[in-house]
């Protein structure tokens, strides 16, 4: 059962929460617009269903600051290293693509990388914040010393999910937006389908002896392991696991964060890595914004085998869903909604 709630409701509401926790009014505003992406597009494991189980319990227990600010170390100009002091990630890491950007108008590029970092939610939420400067932003995270998920051939976890998000603007249609994790899918999605009683498909998890595991639950009860990208070595996993590394690199070496194949802590994501970068193609060439409108209606014109389902591109059905539900209200599960009246309610107590 879900319940349609308008969606400048739920970001009042959302940031309503985040202010009785601490955080300054702008920034529980731009937190919550992070974490309400993920409701708004459809990506619900990243959205307010994490708000008391991840967020709240984070803040409460002092891993998460919800005063600091970023503290730049290095500045190179189009280049910067700053810690960001155990700041909320849903704000941090759109600060870190606001700064990029600014960076990119004067040089055309710019990257801030940052390390001491907490969860940032929807890594494709802040990459798009480049779209609004008509940039296109990349976002890679990893997850801190946090392991999840081990190298093909390996017996124990070594990296986490370690998300990677780009998005392109696309004309007047819906930005291009690619977010995924390097692992088959997020362990929110395994989660969400162990709190709905669902089993899972076959190659989303494994157990030691890599026979497929259909048990959600399984999962949190230390029975299975997550899968890469390609599932198995013989399937491609080798691919999945190399953008693994590929964003432990620059997300997290790059910066000086920790790294989930030599933390002391394997359990916890505390010291985030995240690089955030921009890249202003007009500043290089004239005609960029021609090429990608043209670019993006082709995909979306070529011939499909099935005439009721186009062919699209990351990004659109999401847009799509986000158009939908702005105007007709998001829908939240009951249960959460009930959770964030709870929450709210507290404020008032």
């Amino acid at each position: 059962m879900t319940v349609l709630v308008p969606y400048e409701s739920l970001l009042s509401l959302v940031t309503g929460i985040f202010r009785d926790r601490g955080l300054p009014a702008e920034r529980a505003a731009i937190a919550a617009a992070a974490l309400c992406h993920g409701d708004l597009t459809g990506v619900t494991s990243h959205g307010t269903v994490n708000l008391t189980r991840l967020y709240l319990p984070l803040l409460d227990q002092g891993r998460i600051d919800p005063e600091a600010d970023m503290h730049v170390r290095t500045d190179l100009g189009a280049c910067v290293l700053a810690d960001a002091r155990r700041a909320l990630g849903l704000w941090s890491a759109s600060q870190a693509m606001e700064l990029a950007c600014a960076r990119a108008s004067r040089y055309g590029i710019g990257m801030v990388s940052l390390h001491g970092a907490t969860h940032i939610g929807c890594a494709g939420h802040h990459a798009a914040r480049a779209v609004a400067h008509g940039m296109i932003g990349m976002i890679a995270s990893n997850c801190g010393g946090q392991r999840i998920a081990p190298p093909p051939g390996g017996t124990t976890a070594m990296l986490g999910t370690n998300p990677l998000a780009l998005a392109c603007p696309a004309g007047d249609a819906h930005p291009f937006l690619l977010d995924m994790s390097t692992t088959v899918v997020p362990t929110g999605r395994v989660r969400a389908a162990a709190r709905a009683g669902r089993e899972i498909p076959t190659g989303w998890l494994a157990a030691e002896d890599g026979s497929p595991v259909t048990d959600a639950a399984a999962f949190d009860r230390g029975e299975a392991r997550l899968l890469w990208l390609g599932g198995e070595p013989e399937t491609g996993a080798y691919k999945g696991f190399g953008l693994g590394m590929l964003v432990e690199i620059l997300a997290a070496l790059v910066p000086g964060a920790a790294l989930g194949a030599v933390s002391a802590d394997g359990d916890k994501d505390d010291d985030i890595g995240v690089m955030a970068l921009a890249v202003a193609p007009d500043l290089l060439r004239t005609g960029f914004s021609e090429d990608a409108t043209a670019l993006f209606d082709a995909v979306r014109g070529w011939p499909a085998r099935d005439p009721g389902a186009p062919v699209v591109y990351p990004g659109w059905h999401e847009g799509e869903r986000a158009a939908r539900f702005r105007e007709h209200g998001v829908p939240i599960p009951a249960a959460i909604f009930e959770e964030l009246r709870a929450a709210s309610a507290r404020m008032a107590g």
